[in-house]
């Protein structure tokens, strides 16, 4: 669990992080309006930390070090200019995307110690679906062998974390081919479901839970829509 180094650390209760799930997919422009309008509230004093888990319409997002050479298929699918860390990523169907939503400052000013666990937390989730997930050195998100499961790209504003990680739970994997995935143009993408792995997205998302609390503390209780 992330230690705070800046102000002292907050009781139990205040730590909680809501838990948020989208039943239906959200447009990505909807999905970026609430979540910098939720991390401003946070960042104020006037909201709890969140993490929402939702699906997104086939889209590309390209993070600030995307290079234009990895748009392969510019007119495939609708592509969005973020301000996440990162390059090319494909979100769409049958991918379980995460926007975390943390106070940095009651958990300790370290971005890498920040993206280093959401790597644990990860690789604890898929472990809880009997996948063995890695690291890879000199690259960022979660891979199975030599194919990459799961991407993380974040921002950081007033020490609140924004964006956040992408797990392929069953999406169409010849979606990614439209781009050069996370800009690591040999490595193969695949997902639970190319590795017959559990595929329900509520077992999923429990799995998601249960291994956010033991990376990062406890959660309150879980609500729908939008944070």
């Amino acid at each position: 669990m992330l230690e705070a180094t800046s102000r002292p650390p907050v009781d139990a209760e205040s730590a909680r992080v809501q838990w948020v799930v989208s039943p239906d997919p959200v447009p990505y422009e909807t999905a970026l309006a609430a979540m910098e309008a939720r991390a401003g509230a946070i960042a104020g004093g006037g909201a709890p930390d969140c993490v929402w888990l939702l699906e997104h319409p086939p889209l590309y997002t390209a993070g600030t070090s995307a290079a234009e050479d990895e748009l392969l298929e510019p007119m495939r699918f609708p592509v969005f200019r973020t301000g996440r860390g990162g390059r090319f990523t494909y979100h769409g169907p049958g991918q379980r995307v995460a926007y975390v939503m943390l106070d940095l400052n009651a958990r300790g000013r370290d971005v890498r110690a920040y993206v280093a666990a959401l790597e644990d937390w990860l690789i604890a989730a898929l472990a809880h679906l009997g996948v063995a997930g890695e690291r890879r050195p000199g690259a960022v998100g979660t891979f199975v062998a030599d194919a990459k499961i799961a991407s993380i790209g974040v921002r950081v504003r007033r020490w609140v974390t924004l964006h956040g990680v992408s797990v392929n739970v069953a999406p169409d994997l010849s979606h990614f081919s439209g781009i050069v995935p996370c800009g690591l143009h040999k490595t193969a993408v695949t997902s639970l479901a190319a590795l017959g792995a559990e595929t329900d997205m509520a077992r999923v998302d429990a799995c998601l839970r249960a291994a956010f609390e033991e990376t990062f503390g406890v959660t309150a209780a879980s609500g729908s829509g939008a944070p």
